[in-house]
């Protein structure tokens, strides 16, 4: 996949990755980071097929130096869909999603790991017992800390191991399950504040996505944001208005408004096929937002070379600017530099729908 000239975004490093899944930046001593998680590896002559594949994978921690990121660690984390770094005291952990291991057929009900750092690596710390689980979300609220796992997914002969996403709380030596959320096949989480409240926004693919609102016990829910295809969710606040960007898969997203009671439709991005969102506010006021495309079609068929898009917001809603090549592009995330700064963007498969794809680093000029 050769880049087209672009105006706001320049190419400056390409990491060889498979199926990857997920961008993580972050910071530890001293040292600027990125996780990335490999959902499959090739399998030498096997067949086509964007859910086929090696699972048995690795997950990239790269440091970044002189010439870019180079490998830090490798972790031993199959089928990986997500990595979320965060701190508790002085404490550093990183929470890895395992959707599946092996190479067909393949096992969904299998572990997620938190790992924390022991001075020199991420070494294992918790283990959970899950079901095709797709994002980790730390968020702290009053001094609590809670990581929720969206997870599941409709297989045929796994009908019955499917699991319901989960929400855990930091008890002060590890965490403890919460509370279950009422879901089918999760993607996501995204957490905010807003008008004194908290916020949990819950995406998921058949059931409705969700936003809830912690009562000081419980999340309980409070709007739905999307019937259906949910992926993700990113927020922004322009002169005093919260947007919350709803990523649908197979539907058009769309930009939410809050009211000042709900959340109200503001504005239909068009096309399907969103999976992430990245927003860019400038020191200016100026606000951008990164959205990346996946793939169209049927798993059996599906269209991964698409376009993915920079907007800007002006005249009260995104207005499209640019559009770069993708190739089954899964997340993307703004890293500032000493230079300014880079987005990393994830594919997870080349035009061909193979895993062998790569992770992107952009250099972000708007």
């Amino acid at each position: 996949m050769e880049s087209a000239p672009l105006t706001h975004l320049t190419e400056t490093q390409s990491i060889p990755t498979s199926g990857a899944r997920a961008v993580e930046p972050f910071e530890l001593n001293g040292m600027h980071l990125l996780a990335i998680p490999q959902l499959a590896y090739d399998v030498p002559g096997g067949k086509i097929d964007m859910n086929g594949g090696n699972s048995d994978t690795d997950l990239l921690l790269l440091r970044r130096g002189d010439k870019g990121y180079e490998p830090f660690q490798r972790i031993a984390v199959p089928g990986g869909e997500d990595a979320e770094f965060f701190r508790i005291g002085d404490r550093a952990f990183l929470a890895v999603a395992s959707i599946r291991r092996g190479k067909g057929p393949y096992e969904y009900a299998t572990d997620s790991q938190v790992l924390e750092w022991n001075g020199e690596s991420f070494v294992p710390f918790q283990s959970f017992r899950g079901f095709a689980a797709k994002q980790w979300k730390h968020f702290a609220y009053d001094g609590r800390h809670f990581l929720a796992l969206a997870q599941g997914v409709v297989v045929p002969g796994h009908e019955t191991e499917n699991r319901p996403s989960r929400i855990y709380i930091w008890d002060g030596e590890r965490f403890a399950h919460l509370q279950d959320v009422d879901s089918q096949w999760g993607y996501n989480w995204h957490a905010f504040e807003l008008d004194g409240h908290h916020f949990l926004a819950y995406a998921d693919h058949v059931r409705p996505s969700v936003l809830y609102r912690w009562d000081g016990e419980r999340f309980e829910p409070y709007q739905e944001l999307a019937d259906r295809h949910g992926r993700a969710f990113a927020h922004f606040t322009v002169d005093g208005v919260t947007h919350l960007l709803v990523a649908r898969l197979q539907s058009p997203s769309q930009v939410l408004r809050w009211d000042g009671g709900k959340f109200v439709v503001h504005q239909t991005l068009p096309g399907p096929g969103a999976r992430e969102f990245a927003v860019i506010q400038g020191h200016d006021g100026t606000l951008h937002v990164v959205r990346v495309n996946f793939v169209l079609g049927t798993p059996a068929n599906p269209t991964t070379a698409l376009n993915s898009e920079l907007y800007r917001w002006q005249d009260d809603r995104l207005t499209l600017i640019e559009t770069f090549p993708t190739t089954g592009a899964t997340d993307v995330a703004a890293i500032p530099d000493e230079h300014g700064l880079l987005l990393a963007v994830s594919h997870s498969l080349t035009a061909d729908i193979r895993f062998a794809a790569r992770t992107v680093l952009y250099r972000f000029t708007g």
